[in-house]
């Protein structure tokens, strides 16, 4: 049987249409593809739309008791890109509230407005070395990772770390 080519869409109920789509246009530097009060369709790149809001009245936070979606995760494409929207949105009092270095990500999470957990993050390892170390002993004996200070490492990055040592599991 044949796997997916790619995860088009993912969709959201809400009792805040529009709050949640200028939340996540902020956060991903995207764009409204089509909004009316029942629902909204945003995207960030060539997708014509990556998120979706409906008006179904939820109003109640997931809580982790619940089953259900944990957390939706997007990838940048650089150290710097991260670290630039990590910025941009403190700038506007969106901050994270826990960052961590996974092993093969490096990861700053978020809360949108329902309360829904949102991961931005960075590969900081090639595909075929996360077998290699989530087989290791060390994921074993601690396979959630190693948080950290955003301005912290942001300093490191600016001053000429090398990203090798920024990402590393220490």
């Amino acid at each position: 049987m044949p796997s997916p080519e790619k995860l088009a869409h993912v969709v959201l109920r809400t009792a805040r249409v529009q709050e949640m789509t200028d939340w996540y246009v902020r956060l991903l530097d995207g764009e409204v593809a089509f909004a009316t009060p029942a629902i909204a369709f945003m995207t960030y790149d060539d997708e014509h739309h990556r998120l979706a809001f409906v008006a179904t009245g939820a109003s109640e936070p997931p809580e982790d008791r619940h089953t259900g979606l944990h957390h939706v995760a997007f990838t940048f494409g650089s150290m710097q890109a991260l670290f630039d929207n990590y910025r941009k949105l403190k700038s506007e009092g969106v901050e994270p509230f826990w960052c961590v270095n996974h092993g093969p990500t490096l990861s700053m999470y978020y809360r949108d407005p329902d309360g829904n957990q949102i991961e931005l993050q960075i590969d900081s390892m090639a595909n075929d070395e996360v077998q290699d170390f989530i087989s290791s002993e060390a994921f074993a004996a601690n396979p959630i990772g190693i948080t950290f200070v955003p301005e912290e490492l942001i300093a490191r990055f600016e001053a000429g770390e090398s990203f090798a040592e920024l990402v590393k599991w220490t």
